[in-house]
């Protein structure tokens, strides 16, 4: 597999701000091709920055694609959404989806197709949903370890839903639902055991961190987590994901700590187009940020499918 420099911004890529409909400022990367494959767009998770996908990035540009990646409104460099301007809230998953349909249509009219997403994490659901409400019409969709449903999976969603909404009308929609790390039952020393087994790899995450500070984003807050069950449902809703047309993939981990493998495997049933990539012990939430051996097999998955479902045009 070809190796970028994961902690410098390549020479030919592009940083800059694309404006949504509304005069939100939405930072985006793009990194031209050489014409020999078409567009894919890379959608982080939450709390991420596009910075600490460039190995994965780079990994597609070396094989002819014009890569682009954005940050969601309210992290990164796309501004915050609370006054603390540390704590991760959305009012609504329509404002992200609504975001991505926008950018999504001004990039595909721009650039070369075929026109592909890869979604990780939260950008899954939010993808995903955009896909349900038919706001874009990909020629295909990867979906990274993404957040079709939230863990602990011993509890049913309506009580987590409804418990999150208590905690909103006692303590507020942007108060932090907890302080530090990805879990609230982990220290933050243990954050590296839920996202990947390669130090090197997850040091690049800090190293950026430190390099830009204006990229780091703390815990989400009960609002972001009401608003995350109540987009899992909209989803989840009878004859939606049946709808999807789009043929996607799915790469995922049984391991997975911070998202529902439970809920991942339902959907992947439900979507008439799909195929799932399962890894287990081996490969922990960042699939695509793992060892070696697990990272080449994702990519390899990824680049199969996007070959055989997404050829050159």
């Amino acid at each position: 597999m070809p190796s970028v420099d994961r902690r410098a911004i390549p020479p030919e890529a592009r940083e800059g701000r694309w404006i949504a409909p509304d005069g939100h400022a939405i930072r985006r990367f793009d990194w031209p091709g050489d014409g020999r494959r078409g567009s894919l767009l890379f959608l982080p998770g939450r709390g991420d920055f596009f910075e600490k996908w460039l190995d994965a990035i780079g990994h597609w540009h070396e094989r002819g694609w014009s890569v682009t990646a954005i940050d969601w409104r309210g992290q990164a460099g796309s501004g915050r959404m609370t006054v603390d301007c540390v704590t991760g809230h959305i009012d609504d998953y329509r404002i992200w989806e609504d975001d991505f349909a926008a950018f999504w249509g001004e990039w595909a009219s721009d650039t070369s197709g075929p026109h592909v997403f890869v979604a990780h994490s939260m950008g899954g659901q939010i993808t995903l949903g955009a896909l349900v409400r038919g706001l874009v019409d990909p020629d295909a969709a990867v979906f990274s370890a993404p957040m079709f449903g939230l863990r602990p999976e011993w509890l049913p969603r309506w009580l987590l839903h409804l418990f999150a909404r208590t905690m909103v009308a006692l303590r507020g929609a942007t108060t932090p639902a907890w302080q530090g790390g990805e879990r609230p039952d982990r220290l933050p020393g243990e954050r590296f055991a839920l996202l990947t087994h390669d130090r090197v790899r997850y040091s690049d995450e800090t190293w950026w961190r430190e390099a830009r500070p204006e990229l780091g984003l703390g815990p989400p807050s009960w609002g972001w987590i009401v608003r995350s069950y109540a987009a899992m449902g909209a989803t989840a809703r009878r004859g939606a994901l049946e709808a999807v047309r789009a043929p996607a993939l799915i790469v995922a981990t049984r391991a997975d700590k911070l998202v529902s493998w439970r809920a991942t495997r339902k959907v992947a049933a439900r979507l008439p187009h799909c195929w799932l990539v399962v890894f287990g012990r081996e490969a922990r939430h960042e699939i695509l940020r793992e060892v070696d051996a697990v990272r080449n097999a994702a990519l390899s998955a990824i680049d199969a499918f996007l070959d055989a479902e997404a050829p050159p045009k």
